[in-house]
């Protein structure tokens, strides 16, 4: 199989979808073309990768042009979609339950997508949201004690405070990995933290990671009211695997929000999961806007500020998958790793991801790989 590696064109994104040891897993049985540049935002150059076995082009549609599998970092832009076509692989993040747009295009063209955030393993858990994830929620934190600086626009607080002065109010909304991620950093950053969510059982396992540093709340709309009232800095992080991301934190509280207190949204790629962001994603060009006097963060691709951690971090996880892919064609890869099945939201024309279907409204076909 030849697979492509396009160098990422979102704003600020810095990751590429391969680092030179895959390249070198890959390219036993595969060819590998990369684009011209697209490690250099990780510190990964081309002669990196030539050393490890890949061809350089010079152009992303020379490289769009030639793939079987396309392997990317985050979904694709507008100006990708001129290169989409009937059976060609695209394995990256997708997030399509909050892009109608890109879904309609690859099922109109007959596109098969793969979508890293989907990918889930027997106990429920996502192996290639994970490592970003984790980055994402340790990131939000760090971003948002940046903004809660009066050179930022913030209340002017030190996360950690000092002796004889309060430590700031942290309020982490999900306790899956994202919100674990915040709440290590938090915790270690010396803030008071308070996580919320409606599964007791990952209430119990924060408790247990941080006993005695930590203040955990059941996730229902009162209690998420109260503890933004006394937020200093809200860690959104609210996921429904494949799923557009349900608004919890609504408009009327963050009015009740104190001046110049942050929201750090990580569900924005799945749309959005407070009423402000829904919809309004930000960059890292341009992170933040301020509304009821809140700052608020919804940067789509948190992770693509530390790069060089992320690509290999990313790489790790998704390399087994795509070796497979390659190796040995997509059916008999799901035969391999059953888990990959869900991946495909996309096929021939389809949708077979069944919660993308229904949050787009789009006509939903179960997987068959004989048609």
């Amino acid at each position: 199989m030849i697979i492509g590696i396009p160098k990422e064109i979102k704003d600020q994104e810095n990751r590429v979808a391969i680092i030179p040891g895959a390249v070198t897993e890959l390219s036993k049985k595969n060819e590998v073309f990369i684009e011209k540049g697209a490690g250099l935002g990780s510190g990964i150059t081309d002669e990196d990768y030539i050393e490890a076995g890949a061809s350089i082009l010079d152009t992303a549609k020379e490289v769009w042009e030639k793939a079987d599998m396309i392997y990317k970092v985050k979904e694709p832009l507008e100006e990708e979609y001129q290169y989409f076509r009937e059976g060609l692989i695209i394995y990256t993040y997708l997030h399509l339950a909050s892009n109608l747009e890109l879904a309609k295009k690859m099922v109109d063209t007959g596109v098969i997508g793969i979508g890293y955030e989907t990918v889930q393993l027997e106990d429920r858990s996502l192996p290639l949201l994970r490592p970003m994830s984790e980055i994402a929620g340790r990131m939000a934190v760090q971003e948002g004690a940046s903004y809660l600086t009066k050179p930022n626009g913030g209340r002017g607080i030190l996360l950690q405070g000092v002796p004889g002065v309060r430590p700031a109010h942290v309020v982490i909304v999900g306790a899956g990995v994202v919100g674990t991620g915040a709440t290590r950093i938090a915790v270690g950053m010396g803030a008071r933290v308070t996580v919320l969510d409606v599964n007791i059982n990952a209430l119990t396992a924060i408790t247990n990671i941080f006993p005695d540093k930590v203040e955990t709340l059941y996730s229902n709309p009162l209690n998420i009211e109260e503890s933004l009232k006394t937020a200093d800095l809200v860690i959104s992080t609210v996921l429904i695997p494949g799923r557009k991301a349900p608004q919890l934190i609504k408009e009327d509280m963050v009015k009740q929000m104190k001046e110049g207190s942050v929201i750090v949204d990580v569900a924005i790629d799945q749309g959005g999961s407070t009423d402000l962001t829904k919809g309004h994603p930000t960059t890292h060009t341009d992170p933040t806007f301020v509304k009821y006097d809140v700052i608020h963060y919804a940067v789509a691709n948190i992770p693509g500020a530390v790069a060089m951690t992320s690509t290999y971090a990313l790489s790790n996880a998704t390399t087994r998958y795509a070796k497979a892919i390659a190796d040995m064609g997509l059916e008999a890869a799901c035969q391999r790793f059953p888990e990959l099945e869900s991946g495909i939201n996309t096929y021939k024309g389809h949708v077979t991801y069944q919660p993308v279907a229904e949050d787009l409204e789009l006509e939903y076909k179960q997987l068959d790989f004989a048609e």
